[in-house]
């Protein structure tokens, strides 16, 4: 059943070993830097195939954080129902269009590789069996014979006779020393000799290197966290696993991983970090250029400065309601002589005030009438 991951695995980096054992020199120093870069290129390989999924956990991820208000309001309302809390999250999460297991998608698809890989290199090596697998060891002379999934008995000698920094790419710190058979698998055919110092000299410094890539990774992921997110309990503790105990799981489980798979732990962080700069930078470079896009259209619908609003969009009639009220001031405008209003009727609010002689003499009559009253009013 794992043959599914374990041959994809094996060719992804038989591939990139053709390529660069042809460019190298043939030399056990070199060889060890041929198949150490097929370890570092099969890294490479798998995260440009996760790029697309790896944008899309960005982007989930930050969805989650912006709805992380509303999911703690939702769990501080229903704390005490636990079925219609969960019903109410879903309900959230389909309105935004959030998918947890798209977030979670990159990380999965590396474990199996990372599984694969171990046991790939662990493979080159039978003579002390194979961890989790039933499986007898091999002798020193059966396992250089035997094949390796897509790697010939003739490749299995060349990466059993390889040195990285003088050290075997499959050893490790913890592994039996000189005179068992997991040592001297390494030693065939004249192969440089090497000791157990050797390999601390290379795996610690892998290690470090590893570790400190984990934690600048979880940093840098933290620090582009908004405010809101820092207030759940949930994510200051997925936090502070990242940045302080995975780092240091890498050190503790580091002596007993074979150097390769260290090579292959710092590869994938390293472009972790790259990644994680380019696709963020270009998140925030389209939100910026959106940001400013929307103010620009906000500043040319803006009034000038002492101008009055533009109101004509607003206020402006239809061409119908225009002619229609033209002919209804043209009605008012000029009354017919001697017409009365409908009986029952009142006078329209808003209409045009009455022109002509006959207006002017109404006001006049008006006038006179008052001052006629105000004499009355002093002779009493």
């Amino acid at each position: 059943m794992l043959n599914i991951i374990y041959y994809p695995v094996s060719g992804i980096m038989w591939l990139w070993h053709w390529v660069f054992d042809k460019i190298t020199p043939d030399s056990p120093n070199w060889n060890g830097f041929a198949w150490a870069l097929s370890v570092v290129f099969l890294v490479f390989t798998l995260r440009a195939i996760l790029y697309k999924p790896f944008v899309k956990q960005i982007q989930t991820t930050k969805k989650m954080q912006e709805i992380q208000p509303q999911m703690q309001a939702i769990r501080k309302k229903y704390g005490k129902d636990q079925v219609k809390m969960a019903e109410e999250m879903q309900k959230l999460q389909r309105e935004h269009g959030f998918n947890p297991l798209l977030g979670c998608l990159p990380m999965f698809m590396q474990i199996p590789v990372f599984i694969g890989l171990f046991h790939v290199l662990r493979s080159f090596n039978r003579t002390g069996g194979q961890f989790g697998m039933r499986m007898e060891p091999m002798s020193v002379k059966d396992n250089a014979e035997t094949a390796n999934y897509f790697f010939s008995a003739e490749q299995v000698q060349n990466f059993l006779e390889a040195r990285f920094f003088g050290v075997p790419l499959a050893s490790f710190i913890t592994m039996p020393g000189p005179g068992q058979p997991q040592w001297e698998a390494f030693m065939m055919h004249g192969a440089p000799s090497y000791t157990r110092l050797g390999i601390v000299l290379v795996v610690v410094p892998i290690m470090i290197i590893a570790s400190l890539m984990t934690y600048l990774n979880a940093r840098a992921a933290v620090k582009r966290q908004p405010a809101a997110a820092l207030e759940s309990q949930q994510t200051r503790i997925m936090n502070m696993l990242s940045q302080y105990v995975f780092p240091l799981g890498i050190l503790v489980s580091g002596p007993f991983f074979p150097v390769a798979v260290l090579l292959y732990w710092v590869s994938n962080n390293i472009w972790t970090y790259g990644q994680q700069h380019i696709v963020f930078g270009r998140m925030e470079r389209e939100e910026e250029e959106a940001r400013q896009a929307k103010e620009e259209k906000n500043k040319a619908n803006a009034p000038k400065p002492g101008a009055r609003p533009d109101r004509t969009k607003r206020d402006e009639p239809t061409d119908e309601s225009s002619e229609a009220s033209g002919d209804e001031a043209t009605d008012g405008d000029a009354p017919e002589s001697g017409s009365k209003p409908k009986q029952g009727g009142s006078p329209k609010r808003g209409g045009a005030a009455p022109r002509g002689p006959a207006a002017k003499g109404k006001a006049a009559g008006s006038k006179k009438n008052r001052q006629a009253a105000q004499k009355r009013k002093k002779s009493r």
